[in-house]
């Protein structure tokens, strides 16, 4: 089955742009010109993913995701017009799973929309291997996409999920920012340095509510490696 895509953009042009590429992708949209009618749209019909702009009028995309994580984990790619990383860690930390910066590749939009389905998805093998990979009291199920610290569920998006697992997978080696990316990505799509350190702090956020206050250390020069997640 096709997967379908709701597309908010209060500009018009974008939203056609960005409709006819991931149709041409075998997808199936729905645009929305703002914040109001993504939420309406989104409560008639829960979507596979949001194409969300954070710099519309009336309600910016921003609210918009903060109201959607009261009631739905549905993956979030934000759309913006300013490459700045307030911009990008407030997306990342109101439950966004990737950030795009206008103007963009129509090609690099779809291929990140791929990747943040397939990591809400999980393959059929995925689905067959129920181990569960765990490290001190932090424990991730692939298989139903779970995560917890000591017992208590972890709220995480897709890609925060694939990169925690990652580390899980290698819990004594450091990660550098390529690898840690490589995790959560296709290896054709390139991410700024920023926005794996945001990925990286939300986690640690995360986790910090959850009591573990010792999830993931820097390396300084090298990378990141899994800490002792409360052992």
């Amino acid at each position: 089955m096709p997967h379908n895509i709701l597309v908010a953009d209060d500009d018009p042009h974008i939203r056609e742009i960005i409709c006819f590429a991931l149709e041409k992708a075998g997808m199936k949209t729905v645009a929305v010109a703002d914040g109001a009618a993504a939420l309406q749209a989104i409560e008639r019909r829960a979507p596979d993913l949001v194409v969300l702009d954070i710099g519309m009028p009336e309600m910016d995309g921003l609210e918009v995701c903060r109201r959607l994580r009261h009631t739905s984990d549905v993956p979030v790619l934000f759309l913006s017009a300013r490459d700045e990383e307030i911009d990008r860690i407030l997306g990342l930390e109101m439950g966004g799973d990737d950030y795009v910066t206008k103007p963009f590749s129509p090609r690099e939009l779809v291929a990140r929309v791929n990747v943040i389905l397939r990591r809400a998805r999980p393959t059929k093998a995925e689905q067959a291997d129920d181990r569960q990979l765990s490290h001190g009291r932090l424990a991730l199920l692939p298989a139903s996409h779970a995560a917890s610290f000591d017992g208590r569920p972890l709220v995480l998006t897709s890609i925060e999920f694939a990169i925690l697992k990652g580390f899980l997978a290698r819990p004594a080696h450091v990660l550098g920012r390529d690898m840690v990316m490589a995790n959560a990505y296709a290896g054709n799509i390139h991410v700024a340095d920023r926005t794996v350190d945001s990925h990286i702090r939300n986690i640690r956020a995360k986790l910090a509510a959850a009591g573990c206050t010792d999830a993931i250390e820097t390396v300084h020069g090298v990378g990141f490696r899994l800490g002792r997640c409360g052992a």
